[in-house]
């Protein structure tokens, strides 16, 4: 349990330093619409995606053990669908759905990190549920079911835009499945373009995990290792890698009974591949320790990009300050000469009628006075939107880019900064800027630095019994621990590995 309480506390520091140090200004500076925390405080989350028949309610019934989402080879559900636990039922009750919302009700309960997702409209809404499933593999994480993708769907067909949808998710969830299937191993075009380009914009690499879903529908393994060598080639097409990503292969024990394998010898070959079905169980069932490293990951990388949003803004106000200066100099001299040439002038002309020098001087002083507050009204008042419009027209030059890990954190957040000069007008208190950089920074360069430091302290832990997270089956171990593993049960299919079996 100490492991346990450890984690639990870790967590609420992480979301406490978030909500306390980041949050209000992030809001207060447009850089994010909503509470920072929102994303972070919730349970883990694995998103779900594939083709429309790469068998995802396959999959997640077969995790949740029953039948809980619609199965078909046809598209069947159009939803985004929340899956999460009901802890309210007994153990000894079957597993079902205990309960269920709309979209509207998940998008405004502030329990429910979803907030983000209201930009997206009505369309999307409607097609956006949450389930209460009371099921032991929900004890620790929630699943997201998306619909299938499709070759020759439009936004337009959908009603609201799928790929920001599935950016938004894949950048709230630990870990992202993407599911393929025997017979479309290649990608339709929704696939290749989440892969491509929105997968790999909102979330990491290390975060994906690649499945071939549906191996038991391979004729013989020579057909398998056909599909598997296609799908490889595809996926080093879409990624633009050399190294090709794992790929898990997998299938449904409960869809394979369902089929009547046990007579066909030419499906034997799935029993050798039992192990890369467990161990994918095994990657799911540890998001939970994803979620510690991912929000350490949020929080730097969060308070990276604050650090450097606040120091172009500090940048912009003190070279405006410096500018303004110069410029209020060059008009208070002007005003001196002007005023100085005015008395001059006066004397030499006789205007002031032979008065004394002191009166002479005032008028002189009021000439400088006038002056200045006309330099004040309009030639300060062009200089300031001339200076303006020059550095949002080259903002790049407000910080130094002189490493790529900054070049990446400013790509991040230049349109932020760019967007908060325009609609200020470059109009906001320098001091203010200064406390909260100062702030900021401290999170940026000691409360990370803590962070990670209390995780390490948790990899070392000793690994107890009592913090294992359980499946529909037996306790299954998510933390490393010298200790082996108690050997997983086997289900009762033709292909389970048995004594005579196992290598």
């Amino acid at each position: 349990m100490y492991q346990e309480n450890y984690i639990n506390s870790l967590r609420a520091e992480m979301v406490s330093m978030v909500e306390t140090q980041l949050s209000r200004i992030a809001q207060e500076y447009g850089y994010s619409d909503v509470p920072l925390e929102t994303t972070i405080k919730w349970r883990p989350m694995v998103l779900v995606l594939g083709n429309y028949s790469s068998g995802k309610s396959t999959l997640i019934n077969e995790f949740l053990g029953a039948d809980i989402q619609a199965i078909g080879q046809a598209p069947t559900d159009d939803s985004f669908t929340i899956i999460t636990y009901d802890g309210t039922v007994p153990d000894t009750e079957d597993i079902r759905t205990t309960e269920q919302r709309d979209g509207k009700f998940l998008l405004n309960d502030p329990e429910y990190p979803f907030e983000i997702l209201k930009k997206h409209g009505q369309r999307f809404a409607a097609h956006f549920r949450l389930k209460k499933v009371n099921s032991p593999f929900l004890k620790n994480l929630a699943l997201i079911d998306t619909p299938g993708m499709l070759d020759s769907v439009t936004e337009r067909d959908r009603g609201y835009n799928y790929q920001e949808i599935i950016g938004d998710l894949a950048h709230l969830a630990d870990l992202v499945l993407v599911l393929f299937d025997p017979h479309k191993a290649g990608t339709v075009r929704e696939a290749h373009t989440s892969l491509r380009e929105t997968i790999a914009r909102r979330t990491y690499e290390d975060r994906v995990l690649y499945i071939l879903n549906r191996i038991d529908e391979c004729a013989s393994l020579n057909d398998l290792l056909q599909v598997y060598g296609t799908l490889c080639w595809n996926l080093s097409q879409i990624t633009g890698r050399k190294d090709i990503p794992p790929i898990h292969l997998t299938y449904s024990s409960r869809a394979a009974q369902n089929r009547g394998y046990q007579t066909d010898e030419s499906y034997n070959f799935l029993y050798l591949l039992e192990n890369q079905r467990k161990q994918l169980k095994t990657a799911v069932l540890q998001a939970p320790r994803h979620r510690l490293d991912n929000m350490a990951t949020f929080v730097e990388t969060h308070a990276e990009r604050l650090n450097h949003f606040l120091e172009a803004l500090l940048s912009y106000r003190t070279r405006l300050r410096r500018f303004r200066l110069k410029f209020g100099l060059l008009g208070f001299l002007i005003g001196i000469l002007a005023g100085g040439a005015a008395v001059f002038g006066g004397l030499s002309a006789g205007i002031f009628g032979g008065l004394i020098d002191p009166v002479a001087l005032t008028g002189g002083v009021g000439v400088v006075i006038l002056f200045l507050i006309f330099w004040m009204i309009m030639p300060m008042r062009y200089i300031h939107s001339a200076f303006h419009r020059n550095y949002l027209k080259n903002i790049d030059q407000l910080i130094s880019l002189d490493t790529q890990t900054r070049r990446d954190s400013w790509q991040a957040v230049r349109d932020l900064v760019y967007a908060y000069l325009q609609k200020s007008n470059g109009r906001f208190p320098l001091y203010k800027v200064k406390e909260e950089y100062i702030k900021v920074n401290r999170v940026y360069e000691e409360g990370t630095r803590e962070i990670r430091k209390a995780l390490n302290e948790l990899a070392n832990i000793e690994y107890d019994r009592e913090s294992v997270i359980e499946d529909s089956s037996k306790p299954l171990y998510y933390y490393h621990t010298e200790e082996e593993p108690p050997e997983p049960d086997t289900f009762e299919d033709p292909y389970a590995i048995t004594e005579s079996t196992k290598f």
